[in-house]
């Protein structure tokens, strides 16, 4: 599934930090939206499948309903099973081919791609946009190590496909990033970690589309 690059802009990604409950969750995914969001990742390390699965039914109705596209993050099941616009694998999880085969033609394949060699092979094997980072120190991740600006560089030249920087992302590194060949940045914390996660996403928009 090929979507319009400006889509990837900005690309939130759910972080349950202050969120108690998938209720709270879900409003936090819908101010996002409401702030600029045009794609929302669904992320869920610890949710059982049978609560994941029902939190994304609801997470995939709520981005249809408000325009944004929807996410899975690493489960190829609950994306097929809740007709998800796609799903995120790291090099860790299902090979893209692989998420292609269960998903078909008409859903989005994100791969995270940490040098060259992982973004031209995502790309072989049918990625519709990459993730790189840890573009920043992160706590979401503590074993993302921040890669070289360089780096980043090197990946958006050798694919032609979106590639969003993730990592430890906020309105005030985001600048740094420019010039890189990013199609936009990919933000968990700065946006569900904040009081207000609809005008967090409001001031990350513009220096995203600065990108």
């Amino acid at each position: 599934m090929k979507t319009a690059r400006e889509r990837f802009a900005l690309y939130a990604v759910t972080d349950r930090v202050r969120a108690r409950s998938s209720g709270e969750l879900l409003a936090q995914v819908a101010a996002a939206i409401r702030g600029g969001a045009g794609i929302v990742q669904l992320r869920e390390k610890e949710l059982p499948f049978g609560e994941f699965l029902r939190e994304a039914e609801e997470f995939v109705a709520l981005c249809r309903s408000l325009g944004a596209l929807s996410i899975i993050n690493d489960n190829v099941e609950i994306a097929r099973l809740t007709g998800a616009d796609g799903v995120h694998v790291g090099q860790e999880d299902m090979a893209a081919a692989r998420a292609r085969e269960l998903l078909g033609p008409g859903r989005l394949i994100g791969v995270s791609a940490h040098t060259v060699e992982e973004a031209r092979a995502a790309y072989e094997m049918g990625a519709d946009y990459l993730g790189t980072g840890a573009a920043f120190v992160t706590g979401t991740k503590a074993d993302a190590k921040p890669i070289e600006r360089g780096t980043i560089r090197a990946i958006t030249s050798a694919v032609p496909i979106p590639v969003v920087a993730i990592g430890g992302i906020t309105a005030a590194n985001l600048p740094e990033l420019r010039s890189l060949g990013l199609a936009g940045a990919a933000v968990a914390s700065a946006i569900f970690a904040s009081d207000d996660p609809e005008a967090a996403a409001r001031a990350l928009l513009p220096i995203c589309q600065s990108l």
